[in-house]
């Protein structure tokens, strides 16, 4: 109506037919089926604010395979003559700049402290391979959508690629090429990971082939799934307990259970012990904690809408909030693989192997936030293994610290008829936990963060890019709902074709070696710093923050200093 309105008084013919045609558009969908690409994402359009109106624009409600959706509608189009490609992307920007303009609910607490950004929060699919038959599922409309994220440099929606073996190098290293622009964007996904994570959690194989990341790294099936993440646990938090009997150092308050005088135990293998009775502990709490919140959603809190797009609510007659789609995983969130491993491999290292730091020696400097144990904080950093070196005696840490978590929470069953599920990304609440952490064995400082989503720890990783992966692929992908891998490029390193060869080989070696997923910061500290001294000069500076970008001015200085921080890689 309001389209109408507008056209009678339009003086301007070619706006007025452009005023009629967005009406005759809405009044045909949603209500009818679409018949060209424009009602096809005007569709989606009005659906998805219906969503995010009745449940949370934060949620990462995602309009699915959008570009495998749309390609047949876009093909229709230029048959018949009524759209070319110019027209097409004019559309495809039209919908980017609709989700950026889209309010969220203020922030409050932690998060507002974190992010000053307060729009809608989506993540578009693109690529991968075709649900029908698993063949190569880029098009057309896959390319327009990367030149669209190439040309608009918004924050929202994020957008990602879908790499399978079957895709063609040359989308992925179309994909490099926005990436070199240094938005952070896309981020980019293994496909033949996730449809092997998603069978592993018993989805059928068009279910799984349908599939994508929803939200930060998570899969999930979509129109099928109830995908939930609720929470996070902070892993260095618990081996802090661990080494002080489950006691917070900072408050004096036992908070977990008695493990033990970190002081007394007499081999690494009873530290790990202690470790992994803490977590335990706090795994079964927020698991019990998770069982009530679920309830109250399922008893009070419908989605009625949701459970009508959703596959399987009508035909179970179940809400979507109780069970009702087709799969109802939820997933609690590891945080601070990077510092609890380095910390657990520096204490095995120097106070049980080389035995040349004694334990209350240890403890003592982390009590007193290393002042006046300079020397051995230097020791500490410079001269024990880290994670994201490639190095086994770490690495085999972290493997056994992922599968201590993954043993203790995967298949749990939840309120919904669904199981608990493992993933690793923190948002960014790695800032709030590590304001909570005392200072740990691997020289970290009391209240720094602590590493985020399977990165190495700021500054830990000195070998090179090829070592990360390398790293971060020794845990197992496969029996993880998602996994976050943040690195940042010096801009000199992706230049020319070469760089973007190179960055293209590394994620094809990345993804060889199952590794689920990974994404780019393209600056320098250097920017990042002057952006901090004048941030009027720099309102539109991007970065990748975890699985989404922000704008560099609008996040907290803690985030800022943690960003800044991250090794800067020189070379491949």
């Amino acid at each position: 109506e309001k389209a109408i309105e507008l056209a009678e008084d339009e003086s301007d013919p070619a706006r007025r037919a452009e005023l009629q045609q967005i009406a005759e558009i809405c009044s045909h969908v949603p209500a009818n089926a679409p018949r060209n690409l424009w009602e096809a994402l005007q569709m989606y359009w009005f659906v998805h604010l219906s969503v995010i109106t009745e449940l949370n624009t934060w949620d990462s409600f995602n309009p699915g395979r959008l570009d495998q959706h749309l390609q047949p509608f876009y093909e229709k189009d230029l048959e018949e003559g009524t759209l070319g490609p110019e027209k097409a992307e004019e559309l495809l920007q039209c919908f980017w700049i609709k989700f950026n303009n889209q309010p969220a609910p203020p922030k409050v607490g932690v998060t507002e402290e974190q992010s000053g950004t307060y729009t809608d929060f989506a993540l578009i699919n693109i690529g991968g391979l075709k649900p029908s038959d698993g063949t190569d599922g880029v098009n057309d409309i896959s390319y327009m959508m990367l030149d669209v994220v190439d040309e608009m440099h918004l924050t929202q929606p994020s957008a990602c690629v879908q790499i399978s073996k079957r895709n063609p190098d040359h989308f992925l290293k179309r994909a490099c090429e926005v990436i070199r622009t240094g938005t952070g964007q896309p981020s980019v996904f293994n496909t033949d990971v996730i449809i092997k994570e998603m069978l592993g959690d018993g989805k059928s194989m068009a279910d799984a082939r349908s599939g994508g990341p929803s939200g930060c790294v998570t899969v999930s099936s979509f129109g099928k799934e109830s995908c939930t993440l609720t929470g996070y646990i902070n892993w260095p938090k618990i081996l802090e307990l661990a080494l002080h009997d489950g006691v917070d150092p900072g408050s004096g308050e036992q908070l977990g259970p008695n493990t033990g005088d970190a002081r007394q135990f007499n081999s690494y293998e009873q530290l790990m012990d202690a470790y992994k009775k803490q977590l335990k502990y706090f795994v079964d709490l927020k698991i019990r904690g998770n069982n009530i919140i679920e309830r109250l959603f399922a008893n009070h809190m419908p989605a009625p809408f949701m459970s009508i797009v959703m596959d399987d609510c009508i035909a179970r007659g179940i809400d979507y909030h109780n069970g009702g789609a087709r799969y109802n995983p939820t997933y609690i969130q590891g945080v601070g693989m990077g510092t609890v491993t380095d910390s657990l491999a520096a204490v095995k290292y120097h106070v049980f192997e080389q035995r040349d730091v004694a334990a209350d020696e240890l403890l003592d400097a982390m009590k007193a936030d290393f002042e006046g144990h300079e020397s051995l904080r230097h020791q500490l950093l410079e001269h024990s293994p880290k994670y994201g070196n490639d190095d086994d005696f770490a690495d085999t840490i972290t493997e056994e610290v992922f599968d201590a978590y993954y043993d203790l929470l995967n298949g749990r069953p939840n309120n919904k008829g669904g199981k608990y599920r493992v993933n690793l990304l923190p948002t960014t609440v790695h800032i709030y936990f590590g304001s909570v952490v005392g200072a740990m064995p691997c020289g970290r400082k009391a209240g720094q963060s602590v590493s985020e989503g399977i990165s190495p720890s700021r500054g830990g990783d000195r070998h090179g890019p090829t070592a990360v992966i390398k790293s971060a692929a020794r845990i197992d992908h496969v029996r993880t709902g998602g996994t976050l891998l943040n690195m940042k490029f010096n801009p000199q390193v992706l230049a020319g074709d070469d760089g973007i060869e190179k960055l293209a080989h590394l994620i094809r070696s990345y993804f060889k070696l199952d590794g689920h997923h990974i994404q780019f910061n393209v600056t320098t500290a250097e920017t990042l710093r002057k952006a901090q001294q004048n941030p009027e000069e720099h309102r539109d500076l991007i970065v990748r923050v975890a699985g989404y970008s922000d704008y560099f001015v609008d996040v907290g200085r803690d985030l800022q200093e943690e960003i800044i921080a991250r090794t800067e890689q020189q070379a491949f």
